[in-house]
């Protein structure tokens, strides 16, 4: 079979084409993402805006928290290459940070019955449970790495099934 050879990037003049390259490229791109997400337990997020200004969106959690979770990083002003020298610091950010989504779940339970609760209410609950979780694999996998990968392994019951 003969190899196509490099692909000139450059605008595609024809709409036809442009719009199958563009739907094409588009599920390769979000296959890409699902697969990052599936493989490497990453949580991913994309936002595909076409032509025409329609909305494609992949998320492998909820693209509200990830989008929460990328001001929250953005706002703090860390730099994603800081590496090292703060992660004790982060460390103990986000093991206080857990400590205080626990009490606000221990607190909630405290105040309301699950039975009895509306809609909003245990939406609630289970948005300060799926993110006390998120932040508990993230603690876990930043102490592995910290550990050089000891402290128990992963199986795949562990990884959530979405």
């Amino acid at each position: 079979m003969a190899r196509r050879g490099r692909v000139e990037l450059r605008r595609i003049e024809d709409k036809a084409s442009r719009q199958v390259r563009f739907s094409k490229r588009r599920s390769g791109l979000f296959k890409k993402a699902f697969e990052l997400a599936l493989l490497c337990d990453a949580e991913v997020a994309l936002l595909v805006f076409s032509p025409a200004g329609k909305l494609y969106e992949y998320s492998s959690t909820s693209i509200e928290d990830t989008y929460d979770r990328y001001q929250r990083f953005a706002g703090t002003g860390r730099n994603v290459n800081e590496g090292d020298r703060n992660n004790n610091d982060s460390q103990d950010a986000a093991a206080s940070d857990l400590q205080s989504r626990l009490k606000e779940i221990a607190t909630w339970s405290e105040q309301n019955n699950a039975n009895e609760s509306d809609a909003s209410e245990l939406e609630k609950l289970e948005k300060l449970l799926t993110n006390a979780l998120r932040d508990t694999k993230t603690k876990k996998m930043l102490s592995k790495q910290n550990n050089g990968g000891k402290g128990g392994s992963t199986s795949s019951q562990n990884r959530r099934q979405d």
